[in-house]
């Protein structure tokens, strides 16, 4: 992917030396510890069901909120490679989002992107690199950990550089979701549903972050011509291996259709490919499809 040379987005903070030193995390009385988080939100890993809402903190129904720093934000230096890689991809995703939202006669409104190691405060709760990255609705900003993507080299064999751009294109899909008021709706109807209901309706959540990332990947290919050979295939090689139904395979050995959060590894990879054929929101209406 030829991302070098292209505009980087302002709209970042570097507060990793802001950060905690990881440890545990509580959520509605049960406290985990880092390996206790992976395991629960092992779904959330890479263009997951975002973190909070599988814990519930989002409705409310988790710890209560964590105060959020008001020291100003630093930006990244200039000499981290990796933080200027993060920088460029939002910066696309302003873009095109910015364009999107004008064509409809609206305003985008730009989420922050911050940089954190281990813990940090957010107007979601605590939130932990065992999480992954993660979007906060209440505050309006995206998290994370750049070590995370080492994880997705090493354990999900995904080292391209549009994987990783895809990470930071479906959170900022979540950020879409919620200037729409989908986000809103979403969890006034998840707060009357049983667990099952519940879950079917947080797939066509995380379906939908999908296509959105892959309407991203269409307009930033069609304006800079920054993919080279494999970038794709890496995306959707990724996608494959965190399915719900890959997941839960390679943990209980079995696959419960009705636990899922997140979609399976076909449906994953379906949607993305869906926004990423020809870059239309309205190919995204994961609520409306009679079959996912």
């Amino acid at each position: 992917m030829r991302w070098q040379d292209n505009r980087e987005s302002d709209n970042v903070e570097d507060r990793r030396d802001d950060s905690g030193g990881g440890g545990g995390m509580g959520f509605g009385g049960i406290h985990l510890g880092v390996g206790g988080v992976i395991v629960v939100l092992l779904g959330s890993w890479l263009f997951g069901v975002n973190p909070m809402t599988v814990l519930g903190l989002l409705s409310g129904s988790g710890s209560a909120t964590a105060p959020v720093q008001n020291e100003p934000a630093r930006q990244p230096p200039a000499s981290d490679h990796l933080a200027a890689f993060v920088s460029t991809i939002l910066a696309s995703t302003e873009d095109v989002w910015g364009e999107i939202f004008a064509q409809s006669g609206g305003t985008y409104e730009r989420p922050r992107l911050v940089l954190f190691r281990g813990e940090i405060p957010t107007a979601c709760g605590t939130g932990e690199s065992a999480m992954g990255p993660f979007y906060c609705a209440r505050d309006r900003k995206v998290y994370i950990d750049l070590g995370f993507y080492q994880t997705l080299r090493d354990r999900l064999g995904s080292p391209g550089d549009f994987a990783q751009a895809y990470v930071i294109a479906h959170e900022v899909g979540h950020h879409v979701q919620n200037l729409l008021g989908t986000t809103a709706k979403v969890e006034a109807l998840r707060a009357r549903e049983d667990r099952v209901q519940a879950n079917a309706t947080s797939v066509r959540v995380e379906l939908q972050a999908d296509c959105f990332a892959g309407v991203w990947a269409f307009h930033a290919q069609a304006e800079k011509h920054w993919l080279e050979q494999g970038d794709v295939e890496s995306a959707l090689n990724a996608a494959s291996h965190i399915g719900d139904d890959a997941l839960q395979r390679q943990a209980q050995g079995r696959v419960v259709p009705e636990t899922f959060t997140h979609g399976s590894s076909a449906q994953r990879v379906g949607w993305f490919k869906r926004g990423m054929a020809n870059g239309r929101v309205a190919d995204c209406d994961t609520f409306g499809a009679a079959r996912l």
